[in-house]
């Protein structure tokens, strides 16, 4: 170790500056090679197709917000989704009518492949269909290629294991 110091001593001042310069090039070329090897955040983006009301719906864990029934819906930001598959729980709520005919409020979970992701792709479009079916599916914007369910291969959530009806 004393050998090194000394001659890192004895060198003269620019190659110690470039020496330098290298080191902290290399340092902040991994960062970057890093920092894109890396997927960006997501937003969460719900479309419900179903007659009943999203309470509240997670991807991994993450937050996406609720729906109002046949069609509405919003989006979170920004959340880290990975992984070959992704886990969908949801809360089935219900419309004032609904609850006059005694429907009850349904706890439901899903695991689904994760879709093919493009790096460009920041929306991970969460469908909602009758039947507990969901879909899952990224984009680069809002546009989404799954309005209906003919369009949509349906993967359905298993209820006799997963639903509990609060």
């Amino acid at each position: 170790m004393v050998s090194l110091v000394n001659r890192w001593k004895s060198l003269p001042r620019t190659q110690k500056t470039l020496i330098n310069l290298l080191a902290w090039g290399v340092l902040i070329a991994a960062y970057f090679i890093w920092q894109y090897s890396q997927m960006p955040g997501a937003m969460l983006y719900v479309h419900n197709q179903t007659d009943r009301p999203i309470f509240s719906y997670f991807v991994n864990d993450n937050w996406g917000g609720n729906a109002t029934a046949n069609g509405g819906g919003g989006a979170t930001c920004c959340w880290r989704i990975d992984g070959k598959t992704l886990k969908v729980d949801w809360i089935k709520s219900r419309t004032g009518e609904q609850a006059r005919q005694g429907i009850k409020k349904e706890t439901l979970s899903i695991e689904i492949p994760n879709p093919p992701r493009q790096r460009s792709d920041r929306y991970l479009h969460v469908h909602f269909f009758p039947g507990d079916q969901v879909r899952l599916t990224w984009s680069a914007n809002l546009e989404t290629p799954y309005e209906n369910l003919k369009e949509a291969p349906p993967v359905s959530a298993n209820k006799d294991q997963e639903a509990k009806a609060q």
